[in-house]
């Protein structure tokens, strides 16, 4: 297990180390969604950041999250550590309705399977993708609710034999298709750097950092605040203090974990994305003359 500190982790969820059950996986991924972000801060400091589960733990343990690949790359680990049969799956988002549902390894998922008191059923876990399941669920046709989100499971229309997750119409992507076979991390190495590079990664034009709870969503997009669910606000932060009190008070990143020139670099480009966006804004405003 190398570098993998099963008890820190743990200590970071706030759950109890104990036999797999339905009951504890349940335990272990409520408690990773609400103390661990979805986030890709180290995207907009343009760093391309390991895959191997022993750095995602290392980022998690200073109050930092990640995205799929970090996020599921090490609940994965953590839930093998313990003992539970726990499967990667190559994944793709479908982000708006505009694009094609695909299996490009934009995600990871991962199953469950072989629980000592529900052996027959394979769950449905994620804690990597932002505003997605606040629980395990099992993998089965049908539509189940969580929070202020109704899902959808059913068969896949692009992976033969795979899986479709419908998200919530209200939710910041429209679904995610993965296939059935088992992946491992490697796999998924040539488009975490795209997502990490590419000019036409969401990842990289727009920062963005997301919490999820029971009652809604939090949302950090450049210098805009959002909350969505049992309450709807908006606001935008307009300075850095504003910025790092809301990294820290909503989402749990505490400003210490980065140095004051990867704080001021930060600001200055959520700045500037946020910038950018008003100034495409009000383009799309002009109406042409005749």
């Amino acid at each position: 297990m190398g570098n993998f500190d099963v008890t820190a982790y743990l200590s970071r969820l706030g759950v109890p180390a104990g036999p797999p059950s339905v009951d504890a996986l349940r335990a272990l991924h409520a408690a990773h969604i609400e103390r661990v972000p979805y986030e890709a801060l180290e995207i907009a400091l343009g760093r391309v950041t390991p895959l191997a589960p022993e750095a995602s733990l290392a980022r998690i343990l200073r109050g930092r999250g990640g995205y799929c690949y970090h996020l599921n790359g090490a609940f994965s680990e953590l839930l093998r550590a313990l003992g539970y049969q726990a499967t990667r799956h190559l994944s793709g988002v479908q982000g708006e309705a505009a694009d094609l549902p695909n299996l490009n390894r934009s995600h990871l998922g991962l199953t469950v399977t072989g629980l000592p008191d529900d052996p027959e059923t394979t769950w449905f876990v994620d804690v990597g993708l932002g505003d997605g399941l606040l629980y395990p669920v099992p993998l089965r046709f049908g539509e189940f609710s969580q929070g202020s989100y109704t899902y959808r499971l059913r068969a896949s229309d692009v992976v033969p034999g795979g899986w479709r997750f419908d998200h919530d119409p209200a939710g910041s992507f429209v679904g995610m298709d993965f296939a059935s076979g088992a992946a491992e991390l490697p796999d998924f190495a040539e488009r975490h750097r795209y997502l990490s590079t590419s000019p036409e990664s969401g990842f990289v034009r727009v920062c963005v950092v997301q919490s999820l709870d029971s009652r809604g969503v939090d949302t950090l997009r450049a210098l805009t605040l959002s909350r969505s669910g049992d309450v709807e606000k908006k606001e935008v932060l307009e300075s850095p203090s504003e910025w790092w009190t809301a990294l820290a008070d909503v989402f749990g990143i505490p400003g210490a974990a980065f140095t004051d020139e990867e704080r001021e670099r930060l600001w200055h480009l959520v700045l500037g994305q946020h910038e950018a966006h008003l100034a495409g804004a009000a383009e799309s405003e002009v109406v042409p003359s005749a």
